[in-house]
């Protein structure tokens, strides 16, 4: 059975337009972010190079050296820091940018987060639960900060009471955002250890489908076409709908060979191949995307999650 044949059969229809809809404008709008996580680690990464870690690592603490009064600069050394698990560093460069930036809930809770991770011995140091109190009185909506002080009462024993805390945490999260399945699995695995029913509130919270204007890149990665380009592709025969999508996805593949630093684009595949039933492929995109761009291991494997790849 031909390749296009095999497309045919596992695709529905509004799954093959879905995927020529992403197609026609991703030329012109990759490198436009329309959603990006709520966290200043994926908020203040540069853009990714195909570099060792260890040179991406230096050129932002040479960037810090640069511009030592930029909260962002601190910010972004913290998250790569933070991702190459350095989480001492990590909170040393936050302290930087929250000196700097004392208002931000967001750097408050990401330092808290580094402190805690650095702790060798204290779940909940001192030192991050002061932090995660800065951001919560900054913005008592903060998921992460809400998320941690929510760890400490389960540490503390009221494991209803975390519990709690993440189910209100959970109506709060926006749809596809990338801690919502872990948030899930741990009101889950939580409520087990425990014996604490979460059975049927999980269920009752179960994602709806997302709209349009909700999806993160993961599931659409660019603003729709016009109506025009969407009547233009629909009118084409399946057999050569089907066809002109692999050519775009063989396309989007030489992209890549020639930038393999386009985290979009890897997106994109990855996105492609789920939509196509190719799962062990978009595995591969996966792996061959962390291969290029180490430092956007957090932000791929999130964003996998999102799609269902295999593995994450």
């Amino acid at each position: 059975m031909s390749e296009s044949n095999k497309m045919a059969g596992g695709m529905t229809r509004t799954n093959r337009m879905i995927l020529i809809a992403a197609f026609i404008l991703l030329a012109a709008a990759i490198g436009y972010a329309i959603w990006r996580d709520s966290s200043p680690s994926a908020q203040g990464l540069v853009a990714q190079g195909t570099g060792a870690p260890s040179d991406q690592l230096a050129e932002l603490e040479a960037r810090t050296k640069r511009e030592p009064n930029s909260a962002e600069a601190w910010t972004a050394l913290g998250a790569a820091r933070f991702d190459m698990s350095d989480f001492a560093g990590a909170a040393g460069a936050y302290e930087k940018a929250v000196a700097l930036s004392p208002d931000s809930a967001g750097l408050w809770s990401a330092l808290g987060e580094a402190r805690v991770m650095g702790s060798d011995s204290d779940p909940m140091p001192a030192a991050g639960l002061e932090a995660f109190n800065k951001a919560i009185a900054l913005d008592a909506k903060d998921p992460r900060a809400r998320y941690f002080l929510a760890v400490k009462k389960d540490i503390g024993g009221d494991h209803k009471g975390a519990i709690e805390d993440w189910f209100a945490l959970l109506a709060d999260t926006p749809q596809g955002a990338p801690w919502e399945a872990d948030l899930r699995r741990t009101i889950e695995q939580v409520g087990q250890i425990h014996k604490i029913d979460v059975a049927a509130r999980l269920a009752s919270t179960a994602a709806r489908p997302l709209t349009a204007n909700e999806m993160p890149v993961a599931a659409r990665a660019i603003p729709g076409p016009s109506r025009a380009d969407m009547e233009a592709a629909s009118q084409l025969p399946k057999g050569q709908q089907d066809q002109m999508i692999q050519g775009m996805v063989s396309g989007l593949e030489a992209k890549l060979k020639a930038n393999p630093a386009d985290v979009d684009r890897w997106i994109m595949l990855m996105r492609s191949r789920m939509t196509l039933g190719e799962t062990a492929k978009a595995a591969q995109a996966l792996k061959d995307g962390i291969a290029a761009n180490p430092a956007a291991a957090g932000r791929l494997k999130a964003q996998a999650q999102l799609l269902g790849v295999p593995g994450t």
